[in-house]
């Protein structure tokens, strides 16, 4: 379909009407203290849910628990391969790219800040990248996975966010639409899946056409589990452009919740990297993926570094000739990448499983095949603008 302007403000006046409900009957009920301490025991697909759990919400459990009819699952398997393949580099883009991408949009990033989460950014990183650790599982949407129940808390702790704001007059609507509205849920599927893999184009990260588009749909499936209105969404990389492209060019700017939110993330990852002599490269990564103009605008500090940075691109070629070229070096490289995301996320989690629950308040401040092909390289569609 063809995105404009028109049609994506009409996307700004509507959430997702089954979270929405669900959530404003537990707070009229007062239900909602007793919910956030039972779902605490409901953390894999298929088990019990617990006594006591209020109606609506058992409800909502059973009406979100199993994805869409029309999820081809040989698409999904390649998804899952692609992200073997390339985890530590996707895990780089989403933490350096996809989520200064966030803070760039002054809705978004006043949205995230009025969370309590923004107070503890490890908190918010762990839980992105338990979340999609969860959904390249085998099992992921099959009894005794993680995934479905954390996409179905995820639903939820979006439409607590839409009604605070709502019930509290603390968002304005006119200016910025619906709270996570569905213009904004489509956006970040879009940067959490054609951004990243920009990204790797960008970092010169050999994908084939078939694992790059496997990986958007995985993540098409991930909006419709999320409340996304797959009637407007991108069914493909080249629709995808052009939204994304369209969405980015409408709300993209300064803020100075963006620059709060960067500057947390670049010392969380400052602590992450041992020692103090790497640690500008965290700025200097972000400022290559995201370009000196959002960087700007996100204050990202410029470093010694910057131009070091930009021969990644030819360190990670060798790497992906060896692996292309070797399948020994190939199964190597690909338990480095493992490890080194398991590291990351065991870095930011603690160790702990991480539980999302619908926050009683805000913030009071806020204003299948085996193989992937990788004859066919994948390169990004042109940039597609329509007004």
């Amino acid at each position: 379909m063809t995105y404009t302007e028109t049609s994506l403000d009409a996307l700004r006046q509507y959430g997702d009407e089954i979270a929405d409900a669900t959530v404003a009957t537990l707070f009229e009920r007062g239900e909602v203290g007793k919910f956030n301490t039972l779902m605490r025991y409901v953390s894999t697909a298929g088990a019990p849910l617990p006594d006591g759990l209020p109606d609506v919400a058992r409800d909502y459990l059973h009406e979100t628990s199993a994805p869409p009819a029309w999820v081809d699952w040989d698409e999904m398997e390649k998804a899952r391969l692609f992200f073997i393949d390339n985890n530590v580099h996707i895990s780089t883009a989403l933490s350096f790219a996809a989520m200064p991408a966030c803070y760039v949009l002054p809705p978004v990033a006043k949205l995230l800040s009025a969370t309590h989460s923004l107070d503890y950014p490890s908190k918010r990183m762990a839980e992105t990248g338990q979340f999609t650790v969860y959904l390249m599982q085998p099992d992921a949407f099959e009894a005794g996975s993680r995934f479905i129940p954390a996409v179905q808390k995820v639903r939820l702790l979006h439409a607590a966010i839409r009604h605070h704001l709502s019930q509290e007059n603390r968002w304005d609507t006119d200016i910025f639409g619906t709270p996570i509205c569905q213009e904004d849920m489509i956006g970040g599927q879009m940067l959490f899946s054609l951004l990243v893999l920009d990204s790797l184009h960008r970092l010169s990260i050999h994908m084939s056409v078939d694992g790059a588009e496997a990986y958007f749909y995985a993540w098409r499936v991930v909006g419709a589990m999320l409340g996304v209105d797959q009637e407007h969404a991108p069914k493909d990389v080249e629709s995808a452009r052009q939204f994304h492209d369209l969405y980015m060019i409408r709300h993209m700017g300064p803020s100075d919740e963006g620059v709060r939110l960067t500057r947390q993330l670049i010392d969380l990852y400052e602590e992450v990297v041992p020692g103090t002599f790497f640690d500008p490269v965290v700025s200097a990564l972000i400022r290559y993926l995201v370009g000196d103009t959002c960087a700007d605008w996100l204050q990202v500090p410029r470093t010694a570094w910057d131009a070091a940075v930009k021969t990644a691109p030819t360190l990670l070629g060798i790497l992906e000739t060896i692996e292309d070229k070797s399948p020994m070096g190939a199964w190597a490289l690909d338990r480095l990448g493992h490890f080194t995301t398991l590291f990351e996320l065991s870095s930011l989690t603690r160790g702990r499983v991480m539980h999302y629950a619908i926050p009683d308040h805000l913030k009071p401040e806020f204003g299948v095949s085996s193989t992937l092909s990788r004859t066919r390289r994948w390169t990004p569609p042109a940039v597609s603008i329509t007004t």
